[in-house]
């Protein structure tokens, strides 16, 4: 087995094509040493990260979000499972949050859609005369407790 894994290497590995991990290489999120051939050259521990940042963006986190949380994990030595614990209790939070919104969305859109009346004078988030506009921008109804 190889030390360490070619970019083609772990964009097979972790189903993420070679043009984003080398956009998260510029980022910051992971990193390559390189060959003498100039060739970039991945820890395997990189694969943990990459699976993280997948499934981080895949839940809605941004990547500044994911760069904050991945630069709290040590530079010179592989995390640890106790790393991995710390970043995450870290984000426990914030997923919550996350949860909340989602299932609030969730919820609150199929309770409008879901009889099929489509209809905008018996739709509970309808705005007539934009009455909310002094709330400020976006979505008020779903961002409401």
């Amino acid at each position: 087995m190889h030390e360490s894994l070619a970019i083609g290497e772990l964009a097979t590995r972790s189903g993420v094509p070679a043009s984003a991990l080398r956009y998260y290489e510029t980022l910051g999120l992971i990193a390559a040493g390189r060959t003498g051939g100039n060739q970039r050259r991945y820890d395997r521990a990189e694969l943990r990260r990459v699976a993280f940042i997948r499934i981080a963006q895949r839940v809605g986190l941004s990547l500044d979000e994911i760069a904050a949380a991945l630069a709290t994990l040590p530079d010179a030595r592989t995390p640890t499972k106790a790393d991995w614990a710390r970043l995450s209790a870290r984000w426990r939070t914030r997923l919550d949050d996350q949860i909340v919104m989602l299932e609030r969305l969730r919820d609150r859109l199929s309770s409008c859609i879901g009889c099929g009346c489509l209809s905008l004078q018996r739709c509970r988030i309808s705005n007539p005369d934009d009455e909310h506009s002094s709330d400020g921008p976006g979505p008020h109804y779903l961002l409401r407790a």
